[in-house]
């Protein structure tokens, strides 16, 4: 199980520079923690305008939080941003093999050595890179951003309950399980009694080691995106490239397990007249075709886009008393109560979220492994 896990982890951190939302990895530079509690200058901050009249953009806001970030934002008081820098790599054919800590780039309001975080345009929020003639370009970015530090984050956290768990079972098989082992041990057996067993059937036990992983891997991950603080509050399940790698290994799995029953009733389902099955109309194995994908794309799509909504509702109840406040003082206060009360109401319900997709998205995969394996007398 875990193997598997570490192998998609890196996946995503390598591939996610290259999915929808803001990217990247990274190695070592200057001092870790340098551009922690910066503070922008008069000069920096005019370059940006004067945002003191700026107007709340909650489009903005929502997705600024909900996006991926070249730095963990921890707090910021006025002027003065909290944050921890993480570590940019980039490959640009002018200068080769580049990288630093993303606290160069002062917040988004600096360059640093022809590189800088793109603030409009089809690149925002990318890094870009200012070349001799004026024009800009996007290096090679695998740097390790927000998303990706917490995906390592959520390796650390399954590492350490897990190798203990089975410690624990090595030195006595036949003790009753004490503290997390006994909290962990009634979902472990329900993902295999009530989700592998019957979806699978006598062949489950080879798929276990996956469905634990990914069952896992997404919960504690949706659990993680719910705490405000570091560390948590990454939106990884919400970002569609780690949930299309999750869907991928779905894919592949029920792809290369899949026996000549599972390929037979896609290329001539048994009952289904012949005309439908060959040339010039085979709708039947088209349809069965178009179906073998439509099935991972559906997980990566259900996933992000639970995860998401849920964090965009809450975030859009937040902006509602800054959207109100600017009305009128008073009337900020007042949506506030009916905001903060939502709040809670949503986040107790994502806590219930995040179990039902990491149980669903398990399930589902459960059921296509079923298909692949089922033998026909």
């Amino acid at each position: 199980m875990i193997l598997i896990g570490i192998a998609m982890f890196f996946y995503v951190g390598a591939k996610s520079a290259w999915a929808s939302e803001a990217e990247t990895l990274a190695i070592v530079s200057d001092t870790v923690l340098s551009g922690v509690a910066e503070k922008e200058t008069p000069h920096e901050k005019a370059g940006h305008g004067d945002s003191d009249h700026e107007k709340f953009n909650p489009g903005e806001f929502i997705f600024d939080h909900i996006g991926d970030s070249y730095e963990w934002q921890i707090i910021t008081f006025g002027e003065t941003h909290v944050s921890i820098p993480l570590p940019v790599i980039l490959y640009s054919k002018e200068q080769g093999l580049v990288a630093f800590w993303s606290s160069k780039f002062k917040h988004g309001h600096k360059a640093y050595k022809g590189f800088r975080v793109e603030a409009e345009g089809d690149h925002k929020g990318k890094i870009v890179e200012a070349l001799a003639d004026g024009s800009d370009v996007l290096p090679f970015d695998i740097s390790i951003t927000k998303n990706v530090a917490s995906l390592f984050i959520s390796v650390f956290v399954i590492l350490l309950i897990f190798i203990r768990i089975g410690n624990a079972y090595k030195r006595n098989p036949i003790a009753a399980p004490k503290g997390i082992q006994s909290i962990l041990e009634p979902i472990i057996l329900f993902v295999r009694d009530d989700v592998a067993k019957p979806s699978i059937g006598a062949k489950y036990e080879k798929f276990m080691p996956y469905l634990l992983t990914v069952f896992f891997f997404i919960w504690i991950n949706n659990m993680l995106g719910l705490i405000p603080i570091f560390p948590g509050g990454a939106n990884v399940t919400g970002n569609i490239a780690v949930t299309m790698v999750l869907a991928l290994a779905t894919f592949t799995i029920t792809t290369i397990k899949g026996n000549k029953n599972y390929w037979k009733h896609i290329f001539n389902a048994p009952g289904v007249p012949i005309w439908l099955k060959v040339p010039p109309l085979p709708i039947m194995p088209l349809v069965e075709t178009i179906g073998i994908f439509i099935k991972p794309l559906v997980l990566m799509i259900r996933l992000f886009a639970n995860i998401t909504a849920g964090h965009i509702i809450g975030l859009g109840f937040i902006s509602l008393i800054f959207l109100f406040g600017e009305m009128n003082q008073y009337l900020g206060y007042g949506v506030s109560v009916v905001s903060v009360f939502f709040i809670i109401f949503m986040t107790l319900l994502e806590l219930l979220v995040a179990f039902i997709q990491a149980y669903v998205f398990t399930f589902l995969s459960a059921l296509y492994f079923g298909m692949a394996v089922e033998e026909h007398h």
